[in-house]
């Protein structure tokens, strides 16, 4: 099965978000992984607040790969850089095919 991530993001230090942001990305292609959308909350549709900058979403063959890239030494290196450039939630998704 497909498996995605959903990113939320509030930015604390707008040049480190875009060199991890840069630096993320690098990691995915050893794991089928491709970015899907990256963007700004701008409103919402339904009532309630949005908690977050920005959302972030990855696309991943399957949830082992997504699994895979997550605890991989490339990946496990940027988290400081992650964790001085923003506060990041980040949830895994399965996607029936």
């Amino acid at each position: 099965m497909t498996a995605f991530f959903v990113a939320t993001v509030t930015v604390k230090n707008p040049a480190k978000m875009q060199e991890y942001g840069a630096k993320a990305a690098e990691t995915f292609a050893p794991f089928g992984g491709e970015m899907v959308m990256r963007g700004k909350a701008i409103g919402l549709l339904t009532a309630g607040e949005i908690d977050h900058q920005m959302t972030g979403i990855a696309k991943f063959p399957s949830l082992a790969d997504l699994k895979s890239w997550y605890a991989s030494e490339a990946y496990q290196a940027i988290i400081p850089l992650r964790d001085e450039a923003a506060d990041i939630a980040i949830a895994a998704y399965e996607v029936p095919e």
